[in-house]
């Protein structure tokens, strides 16, 4: 399984998210308030967002070449008797990882889980669910994603309680749904306490404490993740951290790290602009 690959494309979605569909000066905005897995106003979770559909965008994410082998197993799969779905449905699962979509992987990941119960199907499950919500704009589809995540960790720390990947998980999976903020926030203060280095659990208490103005937090977060781990999405959080703070000199050190970082030079190319922004 290619698991580099599919964290670089979901970072990379990530940002594109925030350097694309916010204003250039303009801190994370928060997201819609999720109620008991729905989104704000009682909107349930989509029922139309499951295997199907989304090996369906897939499918067009990833082209005719790679389809060809999606599909050749998934008709496997649908005429395979019930002895061989489990084999089938963890070749789904890699392959998908392969070719960077975790929304589908998740789905297979999480059919593999509820037959087998091991706790590292339910982390790749739930891993693959927060991944796929921080990868669409679709607020009824990321309340199935956080939904189905949390059940997921959940799941995982019932048959393995000091796992800190499961707390971490359902810490972020809590956070995103939005109803119960704090106690996402307890669980990765519990894993860095454990953990002190701990590069998710940290990057992501670094990002909430952007979005919610505690920016010196926010640095210190982010600090710890380059110092174990440096990469282009600590250095990006750092800048616009930074920025926040009005400290244009640590902001464009930082920019310029990322820039240097960023496997993509059609990002690095937005990366620009917010220096030649910030210099102005």
């Amino acid at each position: 399984m290619k698991m580099k690959q599919i964290v670089v494309i979901v970072i990379v979605g990530a940002i594109t998210g925030y350097l694309y569909l916010l204003p250039p000066k303009g801190l994370v905005a928060p997201k819609a308030t999720h109620t008991n897995g729905g989104v704000a106003g009682g909107e349930k979770p989509a029922a139309n967002v499951n295997v199907a559909t989304v090996s369906a965008g897939g499918k067009i994410a990833i082209g005719a070449s790679l389809t060809a082998k999606i599909t050749d197993l998934e008709t496997q799969l649908k005429n395979a008797p019930e002895s061989n779905k489990l084999a089938l449905q963890k070749q789904l699962a890699i392959q998908w990882d392969d070719d960077n979509q975790p929304a589908p992987a998740a789905f297979y990941y999480q059919a593999v889980a509820q037959k087998e119960n091991k706790p590292e199907d339910w982390i790749n499950a739930g891993s693959r669910f927060n991944d796929s919500y921080k990868l669409t704009q679709d607020t009824s589809a990321q309340a199935l994603y956080t939904a189905n995540a949390a059940e997921a960790f959940q799941n995982a720390l019932k048959l393995s309680p000091k796992s800190l990947d499961a707390k971490t998980g359902l810490g972020i999976a809590y956070v995103n749904q939005g109803s119960n903020p704090m106690a996402g926030i307890t669980l990765l203060l519990q894993v860095v306490k454990d953990d002190p280095k701990n590069v998710v659990a940290n990057l992501n208490l670094g990002m909430f404490s952007m979005k919610s103005g505690q920016f010196d937090k926010a640095i210190d977060r982010f600090k710890t993740v380059i110092a174990v781990k440096p990469g282009f999405e600590p250095y990006f959080y750092l800048a616009e951290t930074y920025k926040q703070l009005g400290k244009k000199t640590e902001a464009l050190a930082a920019y310029q790290k990322c820039k240097e970082l960023m496997p993509d030079p059609v990002f690095g190319q937005r990366i620009d602009e917010y220096i030649k922004e910030l210099k102005n």
